[in-house]
Formats: structure tokens, C-alpha cells, sequence
């Protein structure tokens, strides 16, 4: 297969980097610095070696740097925080690149703890900086990664619920999947929450510390876990490096179920995703962070038959999932979706009016429909009158509303 298939697991802390169908991984802290009175830049344990001897001036948490706009002055010289990380990425790629001795990136996704627009957006920009073409980079979260991860498994691996403890230096995750079977496709139904029991993993390095961290996770292990069938549990995180602290709560984990322990499980996830972008299919709907939740459609009548216009599906990435469309309006002044979740049961209409727009007779007003999102649950709709050739032009009426979903 030519060009690398990579997930590449970007955290503040951390970043893990590995290839699909390749065994060699790699765990960099997030970290860069510049050497003093020479413009040659340094990351990871490098980067942390020159300063410590004091060649060189260290930035860490690039990640919460370009979520705030965020600036470092190195060598008398000011840097965005997007630019401090676009010279990162550019030199933890060469790691596989140079590796595998390849010069292509076939498919890259990134996986986020936290998927948001903003850093999205920057993330894209530093791609397109990297060469990258657009459509071979992607931005997931850490609960789709571990959906794939989980189900590129064995079937017995996942055929009950699977849970992920993700314990790291500054957070305490966990992530549950469970299967809905029935279906024309299987659908894949996965949440995460914050602990908020998360402690220093200091802590872990005395006796004391150690039964203190142990007590936590047993007691958050019988909170999740109860009255459910898992048929896997996974544990990730530099706090699950060694698992001597967790006596108590191992025998929790473990009662009759599967405990794995895989440190660069949202980074493998990431790439065997990659994959499916690679085939251009998939087995299955996924439902969660970083994905819609609704089925977005129109109502429309073509050759004089009804029919369902899907302009975004359940599943789709929501910052992916961009549609336009031309419609002509007949016997109404409005434009209206219909809303349904998982739950059919559950689904909507929603009418946006048609403000501002020019009276006309019916079927003369084409109306150009594009839809996008602004996060998982927010949909962004823009209307735009284009008239009806020459006899009715278009006008400058527009409508912008942003839809609940």
C-alpha cells in the first residue's frame, strides 16, 4: 500500500503516533522548544534536555495555547500558539515517515480528548501548511477512536457493552459503548464523561498515594459498572503504565469480564479509522462525540412523487457535513426540515420563514439551501433568494438561523 495510514493521539501531555498495519508506535511529550541564538527547533525529550541545560526555551500545553489564542515569546521573537504547533506536527510526522521511509500521508486522523470548532480549524490549517491535502486529513474524538478500536477486535471482545478508564496526568475519562442490534445497520451508541474523581498520579508513586488512587477507582468502577454486561474493559493513560496501585480495583474490573491494558488505544483507533476512510465504507452508524446524533431532511416532491431529501445523516461528522441544495418553493413562504434522532418517535419539524423574501407567484422562487454545523447539536442554515431566471431575478434577501437538533 503506498503513503502511511496515520492516528496520531494529540493531548497536552502527550501526543501517541502510530500506522495502521505497522507495530512501531511512538509517545512524545507535547513539547517544543527552540534552541537559544540559532533558529533550529526541538520536540519532546529533546526538547526537555536542551532546556534543562539551558540551550533552550520550553512551550508545553500547545493544545490549551491555541484554544485561547494564545502567544510565546522565544528568542526575543513572538509566536501564535497555531504556529508553535504546526512546527510540532510537522516534526512528529517525519517520525513515521522517515521510519517507514515514506514520503506520502495517505490518511491522517488526529484524536481530540475535546472535539471544538476553533481547534479544528487551526488543526486544518497546519495541515494545509504540511502539504496535506484536506480530504486525507480528519479530527475525531477520543470516544470514536475508541469505537474503532473496540470493533476492529474480535467480535467477543465487543459483543456485550466495552468500557475505556482513561486515567492521564490531568484527567480522569471514562467511555462506554453498547450495540443496538436490529437494524438494517448496526449502530454503535458510545458516551464519555469527566471524572471528577481525577487526582495528581504523583500520588501514585507512595504506598499511601497509591491505596488512595486505588480506593477511587474501585469506587468509580462500582458506580459505572454496576447491573451492566461488559464483555471488556479497557484501561489507558499514563496513570495505567503500571497497575500494582489497583489491587483492589483490578478484582473489580475483572469479575466476569476482560480487562486489557493499551496505552496507544485512541492513537490505534484513530489510524484502523483511517482505514475506513482509506475503503470508503463502513460497517457501521456511529453515534457519538464529534458526530450527529439526527437525521436532517426535506420533504420534496420530485417528478411528482414525494420524497425524503437527506441533507445530513445520523452519524455523519458534524464538522464534515456540509450540503447545499436549490429548491422551488410552491404554496408556502417558508423552508422546512424534519428532525429525527435514533428515537423516531421523537422527530420534528422545524420551519424557518421565509423573511425578507420577494412576493411571487407559486413555483417561481428558487430558494439556494446550505446547511452546516456548528458542533454536534447545532445546525447553521443559510437561505438565499435566486430569483427565477429572467423574469423574476434574483434579489440580495437572505436568511441565516441556526437550528437545535
Amino acid at each position: 500500500m503506498d503513503g502511511l495510514i496515520i492516528g496520531l493521539d494529540l493531548c497536552d501531555a502527550y501526543t501517541r503516533i502510530c500506522c495502521y498495519d505497522r507495530e512501531k508506535s511512538w509517545c512524545i511529550p507535547t513539547v517544543i522548544c527552540r534552541k537559544k541564538d540559532e533558529d533550529a527547533w526541538y520536540i519532546g525529550e529533546e526538547a526537555y534536555a536542551y532546556t534543562l541545560v539551558g540551550e533552550g526555551i520550553i512551550v508545553d500545553k500547545l493544545i490549551k495555547m491555541v484554544r485561547k489564542d494564545g502567544t510565546a515569546t522565544l528568542g526575543g521573537t513572538k509566536y501564535k500558539g497555531l504556529d508553535l504547533l504546526k512546527i510540532f506536527l510537522k516534526k512528529i510526522l517525519k517520525l513515521p515517515m522517515e521510519e517507514f521511509f515514506s514520503d506520502e500521508v495517505k490518511q491522517l486522523v488526529i484524536t481530540l480528548q475535546k472535539v471544538d470548532g476553533k481547534l479544528m480549524d487551526g488543526i486544518m490549517y497546519c495541515a494545509d501548511d504540511l502539504g496535506i491535502p484536506r480530504d486525507r486529513v480528519h479530527i475525531v474524538s477520543h470516544t470514536e477512536s475508541f469505537v474503532y478500536y473496540a470493533l476492529s477486535q474480535k467480535k467477543e471482545v465487543w459483543s456485550n457493552q466495552v468500557a475505556v478508564f482513561d486515567l492521564s496526568e490531568d484527567s480522569f475519562h471514562y467511555h462506554e459503548l453498547k450495540i443496538q442490534r436490529g437494524l438494517r445497520k448496526m449502530v454503535v451508541m458510545a458516551e464519555e464523561q469527566t471524572l471528577e474523581e481525577s487526582f495528581n498520579l504523583d500520588i501514585l508513586d507512595t504506598p499511601s498515594g497509591g491505596k488512595l488512587g486505588d480506593k477511587i477507582l474501585s469506587s468509580c468502577a462500582e458506580r459505572l459498572l454496576q447491573k451492566k454486561l461488559f464483555s471488556s474493559i479497557f484501561l489507558t493513560g499514563k496513570g495505567f503504565s503500571s497497575h500494582e496501585w489497583a489491587s483492589d480495583s483490578m478484582k473489580i474490573l475483572c469479575s466476569r469480564r476482560k480487562v486489557y491494558m493499551e496505552p496507544e488505544l485512541f492513537a490505534r483507533g484513530a489510524a484502523f479509522k483511517g482505514m475506513d476512510y482509506v475503503q470508503g465504507k463502513t460497517s457501521f452508524v456511529c453515534i457519538c462525540q464529534g458526530r450527529l446524533h439526527s437525521t436532517v431532511s426535506m420533504r420534496v416532491l420530485h417528478k411528482e412523487r414525494e420524497n425524503q431529501l437527506v441533507v445530513a445523516s445520523a452519524g455523519d461528522n458534524w464538522y464534515e457535513s456540509r450540503s447545499s441544495v436549490d429548491l422551488i418553493v410552491d404554496g408556502q413562504d417558508y423552508v422546512e426540515f424534519m428532525v429525527t434522532p435514533m428515537d423516531p418517535k421523537q422527530a420534528r419539524l422545524v420551519k424557518i420563514p421565509l423573511e425578507g423574501f420577494p412576493k411571487r407567484p407559486d413555483r417561481t422562487t428558487r430558494v439556494g439551501i446550505s446547511v452546516g454545523f456548528l458542533d454536534e447539536k447545532t445546525m447553521a442554515v443559510v437561505l438565499k433568494d435566486k430569483g427565477f431566471g429572467d423574469l423574476f431575478p434574483a434579489t440580495s434577501a437572505v436568511v441565516r438561523q441556526e437550528v437545535m437538533i
